[in-house]
């Protein structure tokens, strides 16, 4: 198992959900963590619980510039793609273009830029990037928009990278993370159970308590870190997490 310690690390969305989560494990391990959001009271709470190894940036990470800039200045040796939007839930015809598009508008668009600069820059032999896709990317989800597509995407693009980065001899690696259950105690998880459990006739936490064993985004941020050390094979370009732990794809 590989130490982190004295490493850094660029984290998006990293005030709420995975992101957070991941931020908070990796500064544990003695990574220095440059924590990306847009909103600068979230990045302010998070640095009162975070207190030594972290750095914060409020920045659009769906910015070109914001990746460029970025992986420019701090070199990281890992990245963690974690930003998303909130998808409007409702069926096809509820659903405006507008609130259909958005998690392509930020969740893909800024894992596009970020994996672009990666690879053109590029980052240093042995740095990690790791996309925080979606289960919802298997299998779809017909209450979110295009939620399940832009997360498609998201993998995609991680396998994308890494043939590019394998073909030049970067050294470089991309990895989706795809939780395949909702995550428990995040504002997109709740949305989703309760859209589906409406859906159903029954409660969100009745859909929750149908998993084998509960999600949440502490285990996924866990995964995420694990996979960093070198516990995931490197041939690997996608894994999925559930309650229950760690698959391939």
């Amino acid at each position: 198992m590989e130490s982190l310690r004295g490493k850094s690390a660029v984290v998006t969305g990293a005030t709420s959900g995975v992101g957070k989560a991941t931020a908070t494990a990796l500064a544990s391990q003695g990574v220095r963590v440059i924590a990306v959001a847009r909103g600068t009271e979230g990045l302010d709470r998070l640095r009162s619980e975070i207190p030594d190894g972290l750095e914060t940036c409020s920045a659009d990470a769906s910015d070109p510039a914001t990746a460029d800039r970025l992986l420019r200045d701090f070199r990281p040796e890992f990245v963690v793609l974690a930003a998303g939007a909130r998808p409007r839930m409702g069926i096809l015809s509820e659903q405006s273009w507008e609130s259909f598009s958005e998690p392509w508008n930020l969740d893909t668009k800024s894992a596009f830029h970020f994996i672009k600069a990666a690879i053109d820059l590029p980052l240093g032999a042995g740095s990690t990037v790791v996309v925080v896709s979606s289960g919802a990317a298997i299998s779809g989800s017909p209450l979110s928009g295009g939620y399940s597509g832009a997360k498609r995407m998201q993998w995609l693009l991680a396998g994308y990278a890494q043939q590019i980065a394998d073909e030049r001899e970067l050294g470089l690696r991309f990895l989706a993370v795809l939780p395949k259950q909702f995550i428990e105690g995040t504002t997109i998880g709740a949305a989703a159970s309760d859209a589906y459990g409406a859906m159903q006739g029954i409660s969100g936490a009745e859909v929750m308590r149908r998993f084998e064993a509960p999600l949440d985004a502490d285990r996924v941020g866990d995964a995420i870190v694990r996979s960093l050390q070198g516990r995931i094979g490197q041939g690997t370009t996608a894994i999925a997490v559930t309650g229950k732990g760690v698959e391939s794809l």
